[in-house]
Order: structure tokens, then sequence, then C-alpha cells
């Protein structure tokens, strides 16, 4: 019976598919060209979010060509060891075989329950190398100077021309030297062993370009990133020069959205950024070049490594308990872990499947730096032993339809995870004089950046918004989210007798999508003096006039420029 099992023809159908999906993940990757030098940056946005849906579309084609070929045979659990052994044998010389085994997972997970999730029969471990390189398969270039630094810069850009013309190169190059013999120690640039090496694909996000890669000697490294921008009727500028790590880092952050980059060997530009970013974990910079479904197998991988190998224990996230969701963290893993709560407070006039649809939305939109990315999980399980009693008693109070007890075992039957960051009205309780007015400065930022791009967080109390390892404000508590478009912004209307005013009620009517900005400095701020300084740093986003201005201008289709660097002032 085993022979005669169709192990190998399956094998070749689920690679089959997974050919058909990187086909098409190419194709919408390699317009990003043209769509910068086009300035569609309308069309660059809806290109993102159909290169994100098509993960799942093509995981749903391939499950039901299965289905419909092999019919019941499909399904006989106890064979499929017999099928991940000749996905091996087909996957073993590719460049992006790391890639297929997590194919290999979804198209299992899409026939079977999770009870049946194995080893010998999926990739829970990987059987590829790290990391690994391929001989031949050369992804970056290289240029020295040779004493010259301009020379060195110019070579840069004759090797990266576009179908638009730079709008003056002499200027941005002078530019450019002054910040890269600002950015790095003199004796560096006089090094005759000097070195830029470029990953050889430009990277292409929202209305930007990137040149990556590193500048290095014998002895030391820095990351390096020249973002370019195409103004339109003006041709390409190149933008900045970015040495500094923490900035570099930035701009792959989980609050951006996905690279849209050609990458022939996956593994070894992960490796590569690795190496330039080595704070980065390699989940992350999967996911950051639009691998997100590999990015959530390296995360999951990384999970259960860290609780085989500590004594680390879950607890309940600090800060505000939510009305929605409940949230646990992994001290030493800078995780946290969102499940939905089976009731919700009374104040909240949403349910599950509307909030499920939120978090999933926040996948597909531009999150300007100010969202954090999640990743939806099924069906987890834990040791009991890895929870501390209290979280999981409250766990199992709040959402026993999520979090079940079975023996020594906890089922988490759906969860998000998202970055731990730390709440921005803990941040504030502890910050100085400084950091509050600086907190407060980008929090305003992160608001009018999110609305910028047609996203109105809802609620928008300080708990929602968290303070990330670089000191930026993201907004992470999605159940209220909507588009901006969607709001009716007004003005409260004037009282029409004294009384009006002493009424606990109000005096005019309120429909469903109504907000008025007007009402948000108390609703915001209990504390008076940050009340006051954030009304003299974004005083105008209580005023209703100031929202209905950014929806025209979204209605316009104007795409605004969110820069994930600071930018310096072009050569006088």
């Amino acid at each position: 019976m085993a022979q005669q099992w169709p192990a190998g023809e399956i094998a070749q159908l689920i690679l089959d598919g997974f050919d058909d999906y990187r086909e098409h993940f190419r194709q919408i990757t390699d317009g990003a060209r043209a769509r910068f030098e086009l300035a569609q940056w309308q069309e660059a946005q809806r290109a993102s979010a159909a290169r994100i849906n098509l993960y799942e579309d093509k995981v749903g084609e391939t499950r039901d060509h299965l289905q419909q070929v092999f019919d019941e045979v499909l399904l006989e659990v106890g064979q499929w060891p017999l099928v991940k052994s000749a996905y091996i044998a087909l996957i073993d010389l590719r460049f992006d075989d790391e890639l297929a085994e997590t194919w290999f997972n979804s198209i299992f997970c899409s026939l079977f329950s999770h009870d049946l999730i194995s080893d010998g029969c999926m990739f829970v471990h990987t059987t590829r190398p790290s990391l690994r390189s391929h001989p031949g398969a050369a992804q970056t270039r290289s240029y020295r100077p040779a004493g010259e630094l301009a020379d060195m810069l110019r070579a840069i850009f004759e090797d990266h021309r576009f179908d638009v013309a730079y709008e003056d190169l002499p200027r941005d190059l002078q530019r450019l030297e002054q910040q890269l013999r600002a950015s790095l120690p003199d004796w560096v640039c006089k090094d005759p062993e000097l070195c830029i090496e470029l990953f050889s694909s430009v990277l292409y996000r929202n209305k930007g370009a990137y040149l990556v890669g590193r500048i290095y000697t014998r002895d030391e490294q820095w990351p390096l990133a020249i973002p370019l921008l195409h103004r339109e009727g003006h041709g390409i500028q190149v933008d900045a020069l970015i040495t500094d790590e923490a900035e570099v880092s930035i701009i792959f952050s989980f609050t951006r959205s996905y690279f849209m980059v050609d990458v022939a060997v996956p593994a070894e530009f992960v490796g590569f950024l690795k190496r330039i970013l080595p704070g980065k974990h390699i989940a992350e910079l999967y996911t950051s070049i639009g691998f997100y479904k590999h990015g959530k197998s390296e995360f999951y991988r990384a999970l259960i490594g860290h609780l085989a190998t500590s004594d680390d224990r879950f607890v309940m996230a600090p800060g505000v308990r939510g009305m929605v969701m409940s949230v646990f963290t992994l001290p030493g893993f800078n995780t946290v872990f969102k499940i939905i709560k089976d009731r919700f407070s009374h104040a909240k006039n949403v349910d599950r499947k509307t909030v499920i649809e939120k978090y999933r939305l926040v996948k597909s939109v531009d999150r300007v730096g100010r969202l954090a990315d999640t990743q939806e999980f099924a069906d987890f399980r834990f040791p009991k032993a890895k929870f501390a009693p209290e979280c999981l008693a409250e766990l199992l109070e709040v959402a026993p339809s999520t979090v079940v007890l079975e023996g020594d075992t906890v089922l988490v039957r759906h969860c998000w995870t998202e970055r731990r960051m730390t709440p921005l009205n803990l941040y504030l309780e502890n910050a100085n004089e400084a950091q509050v007015r600086e907190a407060l400065e980008d929090y305003g930022l992160a608001i009018k950046q999110l609305a910028a791009a047609n996203i109105f967080p809802g609620d928008m109390l300080l708990k929602n918004f968290g303070v990330t390892r670089h000191g930026r404000v993201v907004f992470y508590d999605y159940d209220e989210i909507c588009f901006l478009t969607e709001v009716n912004f007004r003005h409260i209307p004037p009282p029409r007798f004294p009384e009006d005013e002493m009424s606990s009620e109000p005096w005019y009517s309120v429909g469903p999508m109504d907000v008025f900005p007007e009402e948000f400095p108390p609703f915001l701020f209990a504390d008076i003096k940050q009340r006051r300084l954030f009304s003299q740093l974004h005083g105008n986003l209580y005023d209703a006039d100031y929202w209905k201005g950014l929806q025209e201008a979204i209605v316009q289709g104007k795409v605004i420029d969110v820069f994930p660097y600071r930018r310096k002032s072009p050569v006088a």
C-alpha cells in the first residue's frame, strides 16, 4: 500500500503550486521599478496589498487542486512522511528551499487539523542549513574609492540608472560625500582598503527606492542605506546616506510596509542583512522583504527554541487591561501574545468577527511606521508549566473559548503576536520633562501620519500606543481602527439654551461614525500639564476642519511622504 500511495505525485503538485505562487510574487515585485519611475504611488499601495493576499489565495488554489486530483487518498495522514521525503528531494537544489518548506507547511495545515502537526508530516524544524550561501549566485557589488570618495560614489550611480533622469546628480553626490565624511571617522575615509558593498537589487517601498549594503575596512563595518526619491516633474533625487545602525534598523522596522525587491537567494540576502543589522531577528528580516509567512515560521521556531532552553514563563503584559483583548508575554522574548476576550466591556460596540477583520486589515495597509505588524496564529500548544499560575488563571477566566487547559498542556486556539513595546502611558509616568515633550511630539505625529495615510485609530488613548526601543511612538490596539474617510468629523453645535451646557446628555444628535475633536483633550489626558503641552504641540488635532482637510487630500488621491529616516538639509 505504501509503495502504491502517490506520495511523489502529491509532492510534485505541492511544489507546482509553490512555483505558481513564486511566479506571481515575482511579477508583482518586478513591477516596483516601473511604479517608482512613473510615480504611480496609489498603484504601489495596491500592489503591496495584492502581494500580501496572494499567498493565501494560492494556498487555497493548490489545496483545491490536490483535493480534486487525489480525493480521499489525500487525507491519509499516516502516509504524509512519504510526501515530506519526496518533497525534500525535489527542493534540495533550489535557491528558495526554505520558503518551499514553509509553503509545504501551509498546504498541510490547510488540509489537516492542527492536532496532527508533527515533524514527521511537515517542517516544524527546517531541514535546510541556516542562512547558507550559494556559489555562483553573487548578489552584491563592491566599490573601492582608491583614495577618491567622489569617484566611488559616482561609480555607484553609474550602475544605478533609471528610465527617469536624476534631477541633479552632481549636487547630490557632493552632499553624499559630505554626509559620508561626517558619518565616519576621518581615518576610515583615508583607509586604502575602504570598500562599499551593495546588494545588487534596488529595494522599493511606498514612494522611495533604497540602495542597501555596508561600508567596511579590514577591521570595522557600518551598515549603509541610500534612499532615492522620485519628485514628479523634477526627476530622481538621492536623498540621504545613512550609516547609523539604529537608523538603518528603523528602515527595516516591523512598523513599515514590506519592501519590493528582486531576491534570487532569500537566505543569502537575509544573511547579508543580519550581518549588517545584528540586532534584527531573521524572522523580521524575512518579513521585511515580503516573505512574511516564512518570517512566521522563523518566529515560531525561535519561540519553541526559547521555551525549550529557558526557565521563562508567560505572564500578563504590563499596562492597563484591555476591554477587548487580553495580552500576555514572555519576559525574555520580545513579543506579546494577544487573544480576544469572550466578553467585551459594555463601552465597546464591536464583536469578535469585527475585531478579527480589523487586525487583518492592518496587515495590508500602509503602516507608515506607526502601526505594529502582527502575525496571526491558530492552535498554539504550550506546557502548562510555562505559564505563571496567575497568568493562566486570568486567561482561562476571560477567554475560556480561546484558552483551554488539556491536562498538562495549554491550547491557545487563536492569537496574534506583536513586538513588545512600553505602553505610552507607563513611559510618560517614568519620563523626565524632555522625554515627555519628545514622546508627546511623536504621539501627535503618529496620529497625523496615520490620518494622512487614511487610518483613524479610533481609540487614541495613551495606553493604546507603545514606545519602541528607538523611542518611536507606535499604535498597537486595532479593535476600533477604520479608514479616515469613513469618519464624520463635526464641530460641537452651540448650545440652544443655557441649560444645554449643564445637561449630562448632548443637545445634538450623534451618529455612529460621528467624531467631535473638541472633546479630545480631557479624553486623552488626565494630566493637565500633558494636556496643555500637547495642545501647544498638536492643537490642530482638536479642530474638525483639520481632519476634514486630510480627508479631502485622500479623496484627491494624494499619497503622503513619510520618511523612515532623519532627513538632512541639501547642500546650498
